[in-house]
């Protein structure tokens, strides 16, 4: 996501970076590159326009011409300028309700029932809710069905009504059925139509006048690119919904609904989709998106995925372990295995500033500890909990048994022994010794 656009704005400010003289033309060079850089993203043409616009006048108004490090402050403009066209703040839902509604609407195609689920997982594990989905899309074949499906993959009850055919009626009973089972949160999934109609639009008018929702949210394909934007404006304009939903981030889009759709529909994003799994869903920060499009990662958001997966228990047995030198390859697989519960490894190295740049054109596996776990699971528990027995025979059995070459078991047994030794002096206070061993680690 965004890479095309951070390497071009990278590109824009290189103007500004050189020693050379910086003039106002040289300010103008940089921003019409940047208005070609959005424009390039399939952000709208008058959003990117004023965009570039606002920023000359704060770049000349703050004496960029005079500074010392032009390139920088530039940089500081248009980040702040981001963060203002997606929205500023980041954005929360609505849940007051007793229960709380929230319908879901949008185009057939845009992950309207899949991220239906999503949602629901997120306010059941994040949020300590208990919600219940309803199927009210009575018109694609199976589509009750795959809601039935996703619900039981989260352990979410899923409300539904086969034999009715009308979508209102089955809204309003599933409310009742959630506040006779205390669900404190219903989740409407409404049908989708290939193109926005009038029907379509009547139909979830309809559905939004009968059980008034707290939150009314568009589900759109961020893939779509500015198409999404105009759909969303057409939906907006019979709903007046709550927020927007942007799913399938992940995939190969330019970001320009990401840019342009607070601008054009003047309504914030609310979460992003980042992949197929039920925990691939994000709150929109607009702050963090910024610092990721201008390749400086998002560390906050790293800390926080870490700090999900962490024990405090397991971290105290880990540290006398350390301490005892007791860390084997069990506690090694232990520690994958939640790096792995955080995320996709790319979205994960996407996250760490400057990282972007050094795995452009990289395809990063979610298999990539696939042979290192292999490997681990080909020793004995004596060799995973003592890997000094790990002689030359052994690596022989361990590298045919993982199916990976005696090169790879080295390897793995050097950066494990590596990892040992930067965490003993990480205990002892030893940073001089460590920042030592991290330059001549690759």
């Amino acid at each position: 996501m965004f890479d095309n656009l951070s390497d071009k704005l990278d590109k824009a400010f290189h103007v500004l970076k050189g020693h050379g003289q910086i003039t106002e033309v040289n300010v103008a060079e940089t921003l019409k590159e940047v208005r070609r850089a959005l424009l390039d993203a399939d952000v709208n043409f008058k959003t990117a326009k004023e965009f570039t616009n606002t920023v000359k006048e704060k770049a000349l108004g703050q004496d960029v011409l005079t500074t010392l490090k032009p390139g920088q402050l530039m940089v500081k403009l248009v980040k702040d300028e981001l963060i203002e066209l997606m929205g500023g703040e980041a954005a929360g839902v609505d849940l007051s309700g007793s229960p709380s509604v929230i319908l879901m609407a949008g185009l057939q195609g845009s992950g309207k029932t899949t991220f239906s689920g999503k949602l629901a997982n997120f306010l059941k594990t994040k949020k300590t809710k208990k919600p219940l989905l309803v199927a009210c899309d009575v018109y694609r074949p199976a589509a009750i069905d795959q809601l039935h499906v996703v619900g039981d993959q989260i352990g979410v009850e899923v409300f539904s009504d086969k034999g009715n055919s009308d979508p209102v009626a089955i809204a309003k009973a599933g409310i009742e059925h959630a506040k006779a089972n205390g669900h404190n949160v219903v989740i409407v999934d409404t049908a989708g139509r290939l193109a926005v109609d009038e029907e379509m639009m009547n139909e979830i008018s309809n559905i939004h006048t009968a059980i008034t929702p707290n939150e009314t949210l568009f589900v759109v394909d961020s893939m779509t690119g500015q198409d999404a934007v105009n759909t969303a404006k057409a939906f907006n304009d019979v709903l007046d919904f709550n927020g927007v939903i942007l799913t399938k981030l992940d995939g190969d889009t330019r970001g320009g609904a990401a840019l342009s759709i607070k601008s054009v529909v003047n309504k914030p994003i609310k979460f992003i989709g980042t992949g197929e799994k039920m925990d691939a869903i994000d709150v929109f920060y607009p702050s963090r998106m910024a610092d990721r499009i201008l390749g400086m990662g998002d560390v906050v958001s790293l800390v926080e995925r870490a700090q999900e997966q962490y024990d405090e228990e397991e971290a105290r047995k880990l540290h006398k372990k350390i301490a005892k030198n007791q860390f084997g390859f069990d506690d090694f697989l232990s520690q994958i295995q939640q790096i792995k519960k955080m995320g996709s490894m790319k979205d994960l190295l996407g996250m760490i500033p400057g990282a972007g740049k050094a795995l452009k054109g990289m395809d990063i596996d979610d298999d990539a500890f696939k042979g290192v776990e292999a490997i681990i699971h080909s020793m004995t528990p004596s060799e995973r909990s003592n890997p000094s027995l790990l002689n030359g025979s052994r690596k022989k059995r361990i590298a045919k048994g993982s199916g990976t070459s005696i090169q790879e078991v080295n390897q793995l047994l050097k950066q494990f022994n590596q990892m040992s030794k930067m965490m003993k002096m990480m205990q002892g206070g030893g940073g001089r010794k460590m920042m030592q061993m991290m330059q001549g680690m690759k």
